[in-house]
């Protein structure tokens, strides 16, 4: 699903060039639960950006599902992450004025999709909040705020979810809640990517990427095994 060749990413401020992405070779295949680590600094959120169609990169090659996305224009940016990308945010992003159901639905309003109010329901049912629909932000936990979130993420049907330290607010037992929402989530068959630098919610999933100064260094599945997709940027 994902081929990412020889990514790298440079951020220019002025005459300054600060490098993101050094080169990264990274596959991904269709259904699989991928955690990303690294220190602050070390381009995994960099990488996710372009995972998510927020960016392209400066050089290298970022195939999504057959499609080349660093060609493409901002109008198809928006189209994929509309239609195959859901995101997940530590901060939840959600509007506090409205209720829970309202802020599910404002993810359909792109596009003018038909059917919203069923679709958030069933998304928030999905993430058993189906009796907190009327509740706003404000009236419900941070575990289940966090919920909304994924349901917001997840009312598009996307094929690929992207989460972003989704457990970084939460206490444990929220966060391992979290968790198992995703995970069941990954068992439905959508692609589960997770950014976090907690060891024990990146042992969640079936494959860990560890990130440093711009390149991968390790690479490997949940049994322990080095995985050859990153050939070139990964040390065992």
């Amino acid at each position: 699903m994902i081929e990412v060749v020889d990514v790298q990413k440079i951020y220019r401020m002025g005459t300054v060039e600060v490098p993101a992405l050094a080169g990264v070779n990274l596959s991904i295949a269709r259904g699989e639960m991928v955690a990303i680590m690294g220190a602050s600094g070390s381009g995994k959120s960099t990488l996710m950006n372009i995972l998510g169609c927020l960016d392209v990169p400066t050089a290298g090659e970022y195939i999504l599902d057959g499609e080349y996305i660093g060609v493409t224009s901002d109008g198809r940016l928006a189209e994929i992450r509309n239609s195959k990308i859901g995101f997940v945010f530590q901060t939840y992003n959600l509007l506090p004025r409205l209720s829970a159901l309202s802020n599910v639905e404002l993810a359909l309003m792109y596009g003018r999709r038909p059917h919203r109010r069923a679709s958030a329901i069933d998304a928030l049912e999905r993430v058993g909040l189906g009796d907190r629909i009327r509740h706003k932000p404000t009236e419900i936990s941070g575990g289940q705020q966090q919920r909304v979130g994924i349901a917001r993420a997840i009312v598009k049907s996307p094929a690929l979810l992207l989460a972003d330290e989704p457990t970084g607010n939460l206490d444990t037992r929220s966060g391992a809640e979290i968790m198992d929402i995703l995970g069941g989530l990954h068992a439905e068959g959508i692609t589960v990517i997770i950014v976090t630098h907690e060891p024990e919610i990146a042992e969640r999933a079936n494959r860990i990427i560890t990130m440093r100064d711009g390149i991968i260094v390790s690479d490997t599945s949940a049994n322990g095994q080095h995985s050859s997709s990153s050939s070139g940027q990964t040390a065992q």
